[in-house]
């Protein structure tokens, strides 16, 4: 598995990365690999999404392939973006978006906070509103997109918007909740060296052998590498 930080990037020129990725990692020519961002403002709405949920005319929509309603991203909140063979991590889309629920609720726990689900929704809740986000898309099994979670950014644009489709959803940040304020750095850090474990504890790859099937014990995770070409 490749993890890498690419920054502040476009939501578009992002999107393209995954786009590639998605098709290599699905015919085999590149491994697993966890994108790790900041975007500059933008709103986003998955495929099944009601514009209806937009509150303010004004404001410009990209629509996406992902699962889930409209959402912000902006500065200061770290956006994940997991390419993730589910072909061979047992087709479970449920699971999925729960290894990512659990991965969010670790982190928060990593900086004192205490975060949980919510039965019968997606993404992770504090008693002052929603943490993080999370919606998926999938293609030949491999899945893109993935989690927003808020470390300190501006919460105010999430008021132009019902977010997640969830009329008067409070939103909150790590920076309201923590006793000392993250970095979007170091949380980053802190999702790195999380993930992979989780993903070998929550979604076990499976491998074929000379006598059958076997669950992968690790995974070896490449730190520190360039930043994707962009173009």
């Amino acid at each position: 598995m490749d993890v890498s930080n690419l920054g502040l990037i476009d939501f578009h020129a992002a999107y393209a990365i995954q786009e590639r990725l998605v098709a290599q990692v699905a015919s085999g020519e590149a491994p697993e690999t966890l994108l790790l961002l900041e975007h500059p403002p933008v709103y986003t709405i998955g495929s099944g999404g009601s514009e209806a949920n937009v509150l303010d005319p004004a404001i410009s929509v990209v629509r996406t392939n992902r699962g889930g309603d409209v959402t912000w991203h902006g500065p200061g909140q770290l956006v994940g973006y997991p390419v993730i063979d589910l072909g061979r991590r047992g087709r479970d889309l449920h699971r999925y978006l729960r290894f990512l629920e659990e991965l969010s609720i670790r982190v928060a726990g990593e900086f004192g906070v205490a975060a949980r689900r919510v039965p019968g929704k997606t993404g992770i809740w504090t008693d002052r509103g929603k943490l993080a986000s999370i919606g998926v898309g999938v293609r030949r099994w491999v899945a893109m997109h993935g989690f927003a979670l808020n470390v300190a950014p501006d919460l105010e644009p999430f008021a132009r918007i019902n977010p997640c489709g969830m009329a008067g959803c409070p939103v909150t940040s790590l920076a309201r909740e923590a006793d000392a304020e993250p970095t979007v750095a170091e949380v980053a850090a802190r999702v790195e060296c999380l993930f992979p474990h989780l993903l070998n504890e929550l979604l076990p790859c499976e491998t074929e052998t000379e006598g059958g099937r076997h669950v992968c014990c690790r995974l070896q995770v490449a730190r520190g590498k360039a930043p994707l070409d962009v173009r």
